[in-house]
């Protein structure tokens, strides 16, 4: 699973945030690595230099194999509480989303029929 990390002319996108952020949403996201192929994160103050509360945004994009790719934002006061916030979103849309496709399968594989011999 790669990362990227994109941040705004207002945020903080030095090397060490970046990595920092990078390992959170990794840790966050591991038991899905079989699945996501590339998580793409923007990083922005929604307020630029003026002061305000929640005003840090974490948009976090999961690109799933042979799925369209999902999208979930979060607002906070810092941008690591955004990105935290973000992280725990994705593992919910993950959760639901990955855990649907999984039932669906279950459930043909289960409506198929079986033969009724084995093939010689």
């Amino acid at each position: 699973m790669k990362i990227q990390i994109n941040s705004g002319s207002h945020t903080n996108g030095d090397e060490a945030h970046a990595a920092a952020y990078s390992a959170l949403i990794e840790k966050a996201l591991k038991r899905f690595s079989d699945h996501v192929t590339r998580v793409e994160v923007h990083l922005s103050d929604e307020n630029g230099d003026k002061d305000g509360q929640h005003d840090q945004r974490c948009m976090l994009e999961a690109r799933l194999e042979g799925q369209q790719p999902v999208a979930v934002t979060d607002h906070a006061a810092t941008l690591r509480q955004a990105v935290k916030g973000a992280a725990a979103k994705m593992v919910h849309l993950l959760d639901s989303k990955l855990g649907r496709l999984h039932e669906h399968r279950d459930k043909h594989a289960a409506a198929m029929p079986l033969p009724d011999s084995d093939p010689e």
